[in-house]
């Protein structure tokens, strides 16, 4: 089965980890500190947090916004869940706009038709690396949560993505463009809510006691700043990062050619171009990370296709089931128009670095067979 999503680890990463190993460092320590400082450097921010989730870190930057509690925050319906829980568990209102269809993002007239007097931030996700309209959101003047999960490697007008706005997430579960087997990652703008977002990640501790040892006596003793979870990640999983971090080209080499690929077939060949709708192609000021290909397909066939997929040995699905329809967050008489007709329409299909050129072949063919034996 040619899976969805991917990873592609080596000795490369088996090596970093060895090194913890061989120190018997395998918590926080000084992989964690290179990989933020890496990360940092990357990305142009003074600092970056390193967690243990994707989700946390969304949980975690729209803790250090401060926003008034019931206020509401306005993200995409279609997205993953973590964006609305992060949201929920801030003790915030989640309200949800509606995307374009070829890229799946909000633009600023989705956003603008929800912002009311109670409206404390926005929470926009560049959906497969493709960068939101970032001046138009900003323009607002309200605080603005990037989601980057997808956006690792991609730029809005020469910015990194995720660090535009006031403050933005990173994700490194197993099948974002690197990986640190489970991890995320916040920035902020202010210097003082990138403070408050280390204190927390530790159960809101201020100091940890080894850190305290070497300003203070009775170092054992530590000021809570806040009521917190634990969020913090591992010296392994930083490690990864590392080597990870230095094959992030080569990786991204690797998924914008299969991108490529896809367009050429899916947009010139006579078989395709009727039937289906690519996605939406980066701009001139902007850089894409190519996460993930999302295709819409005409004359209701999404469903037999995803299942004729499936059955010969490719997994797609679709992300996401738009939240506003999800019964939990009691939104289901709204009605967002694009968002409904993805839900319908659009499929994702492999791509990941660790495809082979057959893999890609089999994938396109196979969409192919389809059309040709049921359409």
């Amino acid at each position: 089965m040619i899976s969805l999503f991917g990873s592609n680890v080596s000795e490369k990463e088996l090596s970093q980890i060895k090194d913890c190993f061989d120190r018997q460092w395998l918590g926080v320590g000084p992989k964690t500190t290179e990989f933020e400082k890496r990360l940092a450097t990357k990305i142009s921010a003074p600092s970056v947090c390193f967690v243990n989730s994707g989700s946390n870190a969304l949980m975690l930057a729209l803790k250090i916004l401060n926003l008034p509690e019931g206020s509401e925050v306005i993200l995409p319906s279609f997205t993953w869940i973590a964006c609305a829980n992060a949201i929920k568990l801030n003790r915030l209102k989640p309200v949800f706009c509606d995307v374009d269809l070829r890229s799946g993002n909000v633009r600023p007239q989705d956003v603008e038709s929800k912002i009311s007097k109670k409206t404390s931030a926005i929470m926009v996700v560049h959906y497969a690396g493709k960068p939101v309209d970032m001046d138009g959101v900003m323009a607002f003047g309200l605080p603005v949560l990037e989601d980057a999960a997808h956006a690792i490697d991609s730029y809005y007008k020469g910015k990194h993505c995720g660090n535009i706005g006031h403050a933005g997430i990173y994700s490194f579960d197993a099948v974002k463009n690197i990986t640190t087997g489970e991890g995320g990652a916040v920035v902020a703008r202010q210097a003082d809510q990138m403070k408050k977002s280390f204190h927390l990640r530790y159960c809101g501790i201020a100091k940890s006691g080894f850190e305290a040892s070497t300003t203070k006596n009775r170092w054992w003793e530590y000021d809570i700043t806040d009521f917190f979870p634990k969020l913090l990640n591992s010296d392994m999983a930083a490690a990864m990062g590392l080597a990870q971090l230095d094959r992030l080209e080569e990786f991204q080499t690797h998924r914008k050619k299969i991108w490529d690929t896809y367009t050429n077939v899916f947009e010139k060949e006579s078989w395709a171009s009727d039937w289906i709708i690519t996605p939406a192609q980066p701009e001139a000021h902007e850089k894409h990370s190519y996460f993930t290909y999302l295709l819409r397909f005409k004359s209701g066939s999404r469903d037999a296709l995803a299942k004729y997929l499936f059955e010969n040995g490719v997994y797609t699905s679709l992300r996401y089931h738009p939240l506003h329809l999800s019964k939990i967050f009691e939104s289901t008489d709204v009605r967002l128009e694009n968002s409904e007709i993805l839900n319908e329409t659009a499929l994702n299909i492999p791509l990941h670095h660790r495809m082979t050129e057959a893999d890609v072949d089999k994938v396109i063919s196979t969409i192919k067979s389809f059309r040709e034996k049921h359409i």
